[in-house]
């Protein structure tokens, strides 16, 4: 199997910076923000951000303070950058989010609602610093939780996301602390040549589809020396689309040293209709995070996730390690079907090929992984080398061929270390194959 390719930027140890001209500098307050953490700071902020545009790019500075703002855009050539101490606070009042108005929980699609940092079609941007931008979630998480609850079934409530990026080259973020975010803290759409590096990215383990970062259609993507700590997927790798002049939506992503806390792991899917290819997850450390390595989709979402590999991970504290299912629902438990009759393949039908998982050493709280592909679709060539997993019960395996484990082991309190149905598998001992 060939392991995927890194990005230029990262093989000529070359961080792309946004070409701006830096001695044009935009300090908010001499726009006439206060700073204060009351006073609302939009137009002063908006104002900076515009003249930066105006100017043909520069850096817009955020000095030591808390910057109260509603949602702001931002332009190409232009560097944000927020300094130890500064805090850009988004406003607690849905009102100020929505494009048109009306109850926010009567609205039917994220696509409603204003990020609090925007910007489309833009080339040279970075948002960096020491600083800390905050989504102030509170106010959010728990009316959606409850109209939730009270509706079972229901699809989790719009919400708008904290920084989202759409149709961008040449973007760096790095350094700053995303928290809080009312749903995603950060989402690059379609975007090329991303440099994501040292963020520090938080929410509240119980804050549902707050997800840490999320490269939706992103292509040479380097992510690393991040610590994300969410109540959704740590990151999110999808494809839920296909890219015209692209045979893939996703490609070329390495995400390396970054930390894992509590979220529901280092993800692909669930959307991967339009491809996922080349992606290298290495050096990174996993602790009480829900899921480990995992690979989602299912029949009404898939597409061709291929060639993708994961290196020298520690875990403690997950459920479980491995979780590669096109059963998208049944992504992390055990009841996924037994006796489901294959389908009609469609574009939609997901398909799952060419994983390498080596140098992994995990300690799961329940299961040790889920390898379940459908029987129209299996998953295909998974090699797993010198992977050593504890856990309660053993490795699921089913609808799959070309699983092959070199000097791995499973160990478990109960059972068998592995179960294989439909399932061609070589390099077990104590399995059950059916």
């Amino acid at each position: 199997m060939n392991l995927p390719a890194l990005p230029l930027v990262l093989l000529l140890g070359v961080a792309m910076m946004p070409a701006v001209p830096e001695a044009r500098v935009f300090d908010v307050r001499g726009f006439g923000a206060r700073g204060d953490g009351n006073t609302l700071d939009t137009v002063a902020i908006q104002t900076a951000l515009d003249r930066c545009s105006q100017a043909g790019g520069g850096t817009v500075e955020f000095p030591r303070g808390v910057y109260f703002s509603q949602p702001l855009t931002i332009s190409s050539r232009t560097t944000v950058l927020l300094a130890t101490g500064a805090t850009l606070l988004a406003s607690p009042a849905q009102t100020n989010f929505l494009k048109d108005g009306g109850n926010w929980l009567d609205h039917k699609s994220n696509d409603d609602f204003k990020p609090f940092i925007r910007g489309t079609g833009l080339t040279d941007i970075a948002i960096t610093g020491n600083g800390t931008i905050d989504g102030n979630g509170l106010n959010w998480w728990g009316p959606a939780e409850e109209v939730r609850t009270r509706n079972p079934g229901r699809p989790p409530l719009p919400r708008p996301d904290l920084i989202a990026l759409n149709d961008c080259r040449n973007v760096r973020l790095a350094g700053v602390k995303l928290i809080n975010s009312p749903r995603s803290h950060c989402v690059l759409n379609n975007c090329e040549n991303l440099v994501v590096d040292g963020l520090t990215i938080q929410s509240p383990a119980g804050a549902a589809n707050t997800d840490g970062l999320d490269a939706v259609n992103c292509r040479n993507v380097v992510i690393s020396r991040c610590v994300i700590d969410t109540g959704d997927d740590n990151i999110s790798i999808k494809s839920g689309r296909k890219i015209e002049g692209h045979a893939f939506g996703c490609e070329n992503i390495t995400v390396t040293g970054c930390n894992f806390l509590h979220g529901h792991g280092m993800s692909i899917g669930s959307a991967t209709v339009g491809g996922v290819h080349h992606v290298m997850v290495k050096d990174c450390h996993f602790d009480g995070t829900e899921n480990g390595l995992r690979i989602k989709s299912g029949r009404d979402r898939g597409g061709l996730v291929d060639d993708v590999s994961y290196s020298d991970i520690t875990m403690i504290n997950v459920h479980p390690a491995v979780s590669i299912v096109s059963y998208y629902q049944y992504s992390t438990n055990d009841k996924y079907p037994k006796n489901d009759p294959a389908q009609p393949v469609s574009e939609t039908t997901p398909r799952v090929r060419n994983v390498c998982i080596s140098n992994v050493t995990a300690f799961c709280t329940q299961d040790a992984g889920l390898i379940i592909g459908l029987p129209e679709s299996m998953i295909t060539n998974v090699v797993l080398e010198n992977v050593h997993i504890t856990a309660a019960t053993g490795l699921t395996i089913q609808n799959a061929k070309g699983i092959r484990f070199n000097n791995s082991t499973v160990s478990v309190k109960s059972g068998l270390e592995f179960s294989a149905e439909n399932a061609e598998v070589e390099g077990l001992k104590n399995t059950r194959q059916n």
